[in-house]
């Protein structure tokens, strides 16, 4: 175990590993549920006349979902490669160690409570 965070035991790091994949892999069937109705949608209402408007709007909820869902991948990613690199449970941006509360709450958590960026900030 990696002396970067020493209150995480092994069988701690190795539950966390499994709930993030688990969590992959809901995101991973989410987007496919999403892409199969997307195209039962578009079969549906093929030949159909569409308001301008209608369209708009379903193609900037699905920009919105897109973004989302790319987010959450990004956040899973970064999380099982601290995994595999042995440095889970440490803030990116400090390198101060995240307490296990946190991880346990939030699997993917790559940064310390108070080092996320608040809502409508930019995380970079």
């Amino acid at each position: 175990m990696s002396s970067n965070n020493a209150a995480l035991d092994w069988a701690f790091v190795e539950q966390q590993r499994k709930r993030l994949q688990v969590l992959r892999d809901e995101l991973l069937g989410a987007e496919g549920r999403m892409l199969a109705g997307e195209r039962e949608f578009q079969d549906a209402h093929r030949g159909e006349a569409e308001e301008a408007e209608d369209q708009a709007q379903r193609e900037a909820e699905d920009e919105v979902r897109r973004a989302r869902h790319d987010v959450d991948e990004c956040r899973l990613r970064a999380a099982l490669q601290k995994v595999e690199g042995d440095i889970c449970g440490v803030s990116d941006t400090s390198g101060k160690p995240i307490p296990r509360p946190r991880l346990e709450a939030v699997p993917e958590a790559v940064r310390t409570e108070h080092e996320e960026p608040k809502q409508g900030v930019s995380a970079r």
